[in-house]
């Protein structure tokens, strides 16, 4: 797909989580897709150090300070690209070794940035927008996002959430997210309007959703009960997905590790649902290919769950709660139903409700197949991110001429 005048030599930079995230997944998919493609991707990777607490050392400064700038992580940006001779900077995720200094090394190149948002961290310390069990907007619309610091909502500490603060601080200071990022690839319309909300550029802002490669397929078997699918926490509503199980019990099974294992296994031990425990990929579209629906009752903005793409890919609907990007997703009565997000009684009645229309749930299933068809493969996304580049190479970006 490539030629003379079109993008060729891509560069990813992107840091890793200490425990395997979803976004390492994207960025490993995405540079097979490109590659695929015929354009040539090299990657800068960083790696997290491990999280300190409160004390106060030289090593514990010198990453503090790393986390708002890395002189290091501009230095190896700008190799690569010379190396590289990269066209285009991808960045998915910077926080916290690679740093915004990133951005300042591609301008320095005069190479145009694309900023995946695949969270809420350039308008959130957290990432999440969420605290105290509900979403949280406290920090929009903040030079200084310093509710955070406040309610330490950085792993639990004020000093850490002051670095994540400082660092947000420091980058819109330097217009570093108004000047030196060309694109931002966001993942729903909700996500948008609410990065936007929080002082992004809005006509910087792209939908570009998540994909899912290959195409796990559909299987003509019968099918019965519920699955969810994803870490067991407070956020992606366990407590309610819990109490729902109690009010149909035996129906639902739940995939997957976190800090709520000890509730759900409680639960199974009564009998109220089916505990399977973490799964390899296989065996996830294998359970998805079987169930009624996917569950999802989460009470925070979500970005864009590969789950959920899982579940329209293997012809699945998902029973959602009604919050955030979720209620754009997810179509209510089309691709899936919605619920109220933490009322366990209403996303029981929806449970109950797909027990006794099979017919309508087979009909939505149809329906999140042709939504993944159209939506959510490989080459609709590659399409959208060629374009991207293409777009920020003939204009020249926005990378070096703030």
């Amino acid at each position: 797909m490539t030629g003379p005048g079109t993008v060729q030599r891509v560069l990813q930079v992107h840091t890793r989580y200490r425990q395997a995230a979803g976004e390492d997944e994207v960025v490993g998919a995405e540079k097979r897709l490109l590659e695929d493609s015929g354009v040539n991707v090299a990657q800068v990777i960083f790696d997290n150090p491990r999280p300190g607490g409160n004390s106060v050392s030289p090593a514990r400064l010198k990453q503090s300070v790393s986390a708002i700038w890395s002189r290091a992580a501009a230095r190896r940006v700008r190799a690569a690209i010379k190396a590289n001779g990269s066209q285009v900077v991808h960045v998915h995720n910077t926080f916290v070794s690679a740093s915004p200094s990133v951005y300042e090394a591609a301008a320095a190149c005069r190479v145009p940035v694309v900023q995946t948002l695949h969270n809420y961290r350039l308008v959130c310390p957290a990432a999440t927008v969420y605290r105290a069990g509900r979403p949280c907007t406290d920090c929009l619309g903040r030079a200084v996002p310093w509710p955070a610091v406040a309610h330490a909502c950085y792993r639990g500490s004020r000093a850490q959430s002051a670095v994540v603060a400082t660092a947000l601080a420091v980058g819109r200071a330097r217009g570093t997210y108004s000047h030196r990022i060309g694109a931002y690839l966001a993942l729903t319309r909700f996500q948008r309007d609410l990065l936007v909300r929080g002082g992004l550029p809005a006509d910087k802002i792209q939908v570009v959703p998540n994909f899912l490669e290959p195409d796990p397929g559909v299987a003509d078997g019968p099918r019965s009960g519920f699955l969810f699918v994803g870490r067991l926490s407070e956020e992606k509503g366990l407590p309610t997905l819990v109490r729902a199980a109690a009010l149909v019990p035996g129906t639902i099974r739940v995939a997957g590790e976190g800090p709520l294992t000890p509730l759900v296994q409680a639960a199974g031990r009564k009998g109220d649902l089916e505990v399977l425990g973490h799964l390899e990929k296989a065996a996830v579209l294998d359970q998805l290919r079987g169930a009624v629906a996917m569950v999802l009752p989460s009470v925070w903005f979500e970005g864009l769950p590969v789950s959920v793409l899982e579940a329209y890919a293997t012809g699945t609907p998902v029973i959602a709660s009604r919050i955030g990007s979720l209620a754009e997703v997810v179509e209510d009565g089309i691709t899936g139903l919605l619920a109220k997000p933490g009322d366990e009684n209403d996303l029981a009645a929806r449970l109950r409700w797909a027990s006794d229309h099979p017919a309508e749930m087979r009909q939505m299933g149809l329906n999140a197949r042709r939504e993944y068809e159209t939506k959510y493969r490989g080459d609709v996304h590659l399409s959208a991110l060629l374009d991207t580049y293409q777009r920020l190479m003939a204009s020249g970006g926005s990378a070096g001429h703030a």
